[in-house]
C-alpha cells in the first residue's frame, strides 16, 4: 500500500457562513421598515413649531375610519371616558395629546375632544404635521 501525505485541512470554510450572514442581513433591512407599528393617519398640516418632548404622553388617534386608539389600543366612543378616567386614577400629570386624520369629520374629533375633557383631563393637545413651504415669495 502507498502511503499518502495529504494532510486533513482543519481550517473552517468562512464564505458560506459570510453568504448567509450578507442574506441575513439584506432581509432584515428589507423587512424593518414593515414591521412599524401604530396607527397610521393623514395629520393636518401647521405652521407651529413642534413641542419639546419630554417624556411619552397618552395620545388618542381618530383614523380615516373613524376608529379610536389610546395609543395602539383601540377604544370605543363610549367608553374612552371611563378608561381615560381609570388611566388618570394615579396619575398627577393629565396631559392628552389628540391625533386626528385630516379626512376625518370635524363633529368626530369634537365628540372624541368632548369625552377626553369629560374624563377630567386637564390639557388636551393637538397633533400635526409641519406644513411644507411650496415656493418662496420673492
Amino acid at each position: 500500500m502507498q502511503e499518502s501525505n495529504s494532510h486533513f485541512m482543519s481550517d473552517i470554510n468562512v464564505t458560506p457562513l459570510v453568504d448567509v450572514m450578507l442574506v441575513l442581513l439584506i432581509i432584515f433591512m428589507v423587512t424593518a421598515p414593515m414591521m412599524m407599528q401604530g396607527v397610521s393617519v393623514s395629520l393636518p398640516q401647521t405652521t407651529s413649531k413642534p413641542l419639546p418632548a419630554e417624556k411619552e404622553h397618552l395620545i388618542i388617534t381618530v383614523d380615516r375610519s373613524q376608529q379610536i386608539y389610546i395609543n395602539d389600543y383601540k377604544v370605543a366612543l363610549e367608553a374612552l371616558q371611563a378608561k381615560l378616567k381609570k388611566i388618570f386614577e394615579g396619575r398627577s400629570d393629565q396631559k392628552v395629546y389628540l391625533r386626528a386624520d385630516k379626512t376625518v369629520p370635524y363633529g368626530v374629533v369634537v365628540r372624541v375632544m368632548s369625552e377626553v375633557k369629560n374624563a377630567g383631563v386637564e390639557k388636551l393637545g393637538m397633533v400635526t404635521d409641519p406644513l411644507k413651504e411650496i415656493g418662496k415669495k420673492r
